[in-house]
């Protein structure tokens, strides 16, 4: 299978790639690897890519149309997961416009993309930060998510809607994932993890936002990897309202993709702190503007459908991702 994946260079972008490289697939990437954090770091994931011979790579924007026709044009690939997006919920209360453009416009050229050349089946990124401040947990797909309190939420809700009327319109068919917090190896270095581990080790303290009461469903990067590649691998084909949030008979799905535990951010702290040996300063602030106070999916549909069963713990998880930055960052515990 041809697989094209957008945002290769990215986090979750990587993991897949490199396991479809694994079991045998051929591998298109795309990024434009933009500042947004570390380019190094992504150089060194798409180093650790480019060791196989199934996998090309090409530096483009999606949100650049004519160049992602003429990509689509010249690749034809068979299936594609698209995972490039401008990220965090933060950064879009000061950077609207990136939103936007990468995004709206973005998810638009891959859309059409898929459309104009027959693409068997299009799986993209969505975000649990869709739910909002909804207050009922666990997280279930058919779950209103009308009141987003972000921008970047938005464009994740709009992307689910755009995806839908492309399958409705046209067959194209479309999965979207509702990801919830990734953490593990080779993660990004604005969330959560990344930096408490960078400023615990620095000596210096680190920001425990709403006290450190809220509850997330932290989900290790192995686990969605396995997910998204298991959705890849089965088109959903035109049923009446799948999971209550599919409307007439469009090929088009969207479901939960987490660890289904939520943890409350002060264990997974004292969790971190005993993997580094060492106790971390804090400093204990409100809730930030447009977070929400818990997450915790429902994956049962994913289950159900797709024997999705996510199965690494917090301790375990967080201990590999400090042997990986210890030993990429050469740090001696």
């Amino acid at each position: 299978m041809k697989l094209l994946v957008t945002g290769v260079a990215g986090f979750i972008g990587a993991g897949v790639a490199m396991q479809a490289l694994a079991r045998g697939d051929e591998v298109v990437g795309i990024d434009n690897l933009n500042d947004y954090y570390d380019v190094s770091l992504k150089r060194a994931r798409l180093a650790r890519l480019e060791r196989w011979d199934n996998f090309t790579f090409e530096r483009a924007d999606v949100s650049d149309r004519q160049a992602m026709a003429a990509f689509y044009a010249r690749v034809k690939p068979q299936r594609v997961v698209h995972l490039a997006a401008q990220a965090g919920v933060r950064y879009s209360i000061d950077n609207p416009m990136a939103y936007v453009d990468a995004n709206l416009v973005g998810f638009a050229t891959v859309l059409e993309g898929a459309r104009r050349h027959q693409v068997e089946h299009l799986v993209y990124a969505s975000s649990s930060s869709v739910y909002g401040a909804n207050t009922k947990l666990p997280f279930t797909e058919s779950d209103s998510v009308d009141h987003p309190v972000s921008l970047y939420a938005a464009t994740k809700k709009a992307n689910e809607l755009m995806a839908h009327s492309y399958s409705h319109l046209y067959g194209v068919p479309t999965t979207g994932l509702r990801f919830f917090t990734v953490y593990g190896p080779w993660g990004r270095p604005d969330m959560a993890l990344f930096t408490f581990t960078r400023k615990i080790l620095a000596g210096q303290a680190i920001d425990v936002f709403n006290h450190g009461k809220h509850h997330r469903d932290f989900t290790y990067i192995d686990d969605i990897v396995e997910g998204v590649l298991r959705v890849v691998d089965r088109a959903p084909a035109g049923s009446p309202k799948a999971h209550g949030t599919g409307e007439g008979g469009a090929p088009w799905r969207v479901y939960n993709i987490g660890n289904s535990q939520s943890v409350e951010l002060g264990h997974y702290i004292r969790t971190l702190e005993h993997c580094l040996g060492r106790e971390a300063q804090k400093n204990y602030l409100p809730m930030q503007p447009g977070d929400v106070p818990d997450t915790g999916a429902d994956v049962s549909a994913l289950e159900q459908e797709f024997a999705y069963r996510p199965n690494t713990s917090v301790q375990e998880g967080i201990g590999r991702f400090v042997d990986w930055y210890c030993d990429y960052y050469k740090v001696a515990l």
